[in-house]
């Protein structure tokens, strides 16, 4: 598989001097088109840290992000922040979906910032809606779905902007064993696929099944990559 992701010595401190908080400490790894890598790991270990510096957000002190090739903090500021819209889409624990929007407004937003006009933005996020098997659910607002429900609605509107790279924050940590187990299911083979790398932050061992590498960090630091469905890390 081709290489989408790869880090290189990648390190973040906050603070200076006595001060300084080594928070990622050179870690490096690839990640490929058509793979779901989990990053696992106590709080604290450095995950987020580690997810902020390889999809823009913040500025590694030491080593490189390429995408595709393409070192990433190279960029300018504004080729950083395309970088972000046109090829990262994020899913959020808790959703973070608009209450006073309907579903298909909410999956229509990535593309409204992409300034595609509104109709068509609505009609592309029906489309993505089916996708995720809720097209029935289009006029609905997210407090009449049910949790996992609202989780493929984030999901649907993670995939409108059609991201190279897809990044999962704790996707079952609102859900309870049965229907995270579905939802990680139906990413792995509906929303994987060969022009597109997906990424996991999880503490949940019930879906490590569905991985095909788990990557386990402590102290900041890359300690083990595993394959898929090897549960002790």
């Amino acid at each position: 598989m081709a290489a989408a992701l790869q880090a290189v010595a990648l390190t973040k401190w906050f603070g200076e001097a006595e001060t300084r908080t080594i928070a990622v400490n050179e870690v490096s790894f690839d990640a490929a088109f058509g793979e779901i890598l989990y990053i696992v790991g106590p709080s604290g270990s450095g995950k987020t840290t580690l997810l902020s510096m390889i999809s823009g957000i913040l500025r590694p002190n030491v080593g490189q992000v390429l995408v595709e090739g393409t070192d990433l903090w190279q960029l300018s500021d504004d080729a950083i922040a395309e970088f972000r819209l046109n090829k990262v889409g994020f899913v959020f624990q808790d959703y973070h979906l608009f209450p006073r929007l309907t579903t298909a407004e909410n999956v229509a937003i990535p593309l409204i910032l992409q300034q595609v006009p509104w109709d068509e933005a609505l009609r592309r996020a029906r489309g993505y809606l089916e996708v995720v098997g809720l097209s029935s659910k289009a006029e609905l607002p997210p407090v009449k779905l049910s949790g996992g429900e609202q989780q493929r609605v984030a999901i649907a509107r993670a995939i409108a902007s059609e991201p190279d790279l897809l990044i999962f924050d704790e996707p079952t940590a609102s859900l309870d064993g049965d229907t995270g187990r579905k939802i990680v299911s139906f990413v792995k083979e509906h929303i994987l696929n060969a022009q597109r790398c997906i990424l996991i932050v999880t503490h949940d061992s019930r879906i490590f099944e569905y991985a095909d590498r788990i990557m386990n960090m402590e102290d900041g630091r890359l300690t083990r990559i595993a394959n898929g469905g090897q549960h002790e890390i």
